[in-house]
């Protein structure tokens, strides 16, 4: 399949879109971000490239570093990990308080900003320094040095992350925060603000496309049975509540942030990735989805 001309055609058609969303305001720093920027990479498991726009340009991950966390704490903990989080969509905000009164502590899933905050809180008591676990972990799964955090970024979250203040006291409250929430908060803070390209995005992801195996460092990263359920949760999860819909038009485990990129994972083939800051209602890339729909139909590729 020639992918490049795809991504070609997708590029052409995308770009001619008037409406591109709204660019995440509610943390000041990424308000910030030009609202034209564009890029796409598609890498295949035997590591080929395929780009189209500023795909090398970095952005801020925020949410899609979720899907390293998670990684990391799945590898920690195994299936004594689900008793802290669950498995389940929300059907709420990615940074709602209701069901955590109802559901003691426990969150929904480990992408919604409460599943997070514990997820944090395991890398927090296995390493002694989080912050720099984590650099290193992606750091070595796209094989290249230059992924750091954006403190301005950082410092912009956590100067207006009530909520999330909010959040990680009311889970300490349930017992489900081993560490000082103050800790807690500040990992999660920096693990959001972390800088990728969909280029450096899709190697290091590429890991979930071929059974937990990384082809361009030749490491394994995680079990092939770990990798299965990383990507199921990707599927039901990994769009904030509009993971149902997502599936529907694109078809594939994917994970979005409010940043503007989307990662998208086509097993034992590819993974494909986009940035448009621009956000829909849910909190996803307004054009970002559209570039995957389409792709997906030109090529008649999915899960399903």
């Amino acid at each position: 399949m020639d992918y490049q001309k795809i991504l070609n055609e997708v590029y052409e058609e995308v770009k001619g879109i008037k409406e591109k969303g709204k660019v995440a305001d509610y943390i000041p720093e990424l308000s910030l971000v030009a609202n034209d920027n564009f890029a796409m990479a598609l890498r295949t498991v035997d590591n080929r490239l395929y780009t189209i726009g500023e795909s090398k340009k970095q952005f801020s991950t925020q949410s899609i570093s979720k899907l390293f966390t998670l990684t990391m704490a799945i590898n920690i903990e195994g299936k004594t990990l689900w008793k802290r989080v669950g498995k389940e969509p929300a059907g709420t905000s990615f940074n709602s308080l209701i069901q955590l009164e109802s559901e003691n502590g426990v969150p929904r899933n480990p992408f919604i900003n409460s599943g997070a905050l514990v997820v944090s809180d395991i890398i927090l008591s296995e390493y002694e320094n989080g912050k720099e676990s984590i650099l290193k972990f992606i750091r070595e799964l796209c094989n290249c040095e230059n992924i750091n955090f954006d403190e301005k970024v950082a410092k912009s979250e956590a100067e207006t992350g009530y909520r999330n203040v909010a959040l990680a006291n009311f889970i300490k409250d349930f017992n489900n925060l081993d560490n000082e929430p103050k800790d807690v908060l500040d990992f999660y803070f920096h693990q959001c603000s972390i800088a990728m390209s969909c280029e450096e995005l899709t190697a290091a992801t590429l890991f979930l496309a071929n059974q937990g195996y990384n082809p361009i460092t030749a490491k394994r990263i995680t079990s092939e049975s770990r990798t299965k359920r990383l990507n199921s949760i990707l599927l039901t999860c990994g769009t904030y509540d509009a993971a149902g819909d997502f599936a529907f038009r694109v078809g594939l485990p994917s994970k979005s942030g409010v940043g503007g990129g989307i990662v998208a994972i086509m097993p034992h083939q590819f993974v494909i990735s986009v940035w448009s800051p621009g956000l829909d209602y849910h909190g996803n890339s307004l054009l970002g989805l559209k570039a995957l729909e389409l792709f997906t139909e030109k090529t008649d590729i999915s899960i399903f």
